[in-house]
């Protein structure tokens, strides 16, 4: 049973936050802020396709560079 749970956590850990932890927090918080801001009268559509357009480039710089 034990092993079973740890495939679990292993798989959802592998499937969040995949080869780099920094989207991942980034995404986590970009999801925070978005609720954060919908709770006000500010349309928080936006929000999240900005982080993704900054991230994205980021990210793929740091794979290419290799680190």
């Amino acid at each position: 049973m034990i092993s079973r749970l740890r495939s679990f956590g292993a798989f959802w850990y592998d499937f969040i936050v995949g080869d780099d932890w920094r989207v991942a927090v980034v995404v986590a918080l970009a999801l925070a802020l978005t609720y954060g801001v919908s709770r006000t009268s500010v349309p928080a559509w936006w929000l999240l396709p900005a982080v993704v357009v900054v991230v994205l480039p980021v990210s793929l710089r740091r794979a290419i560079r290799g680190g």
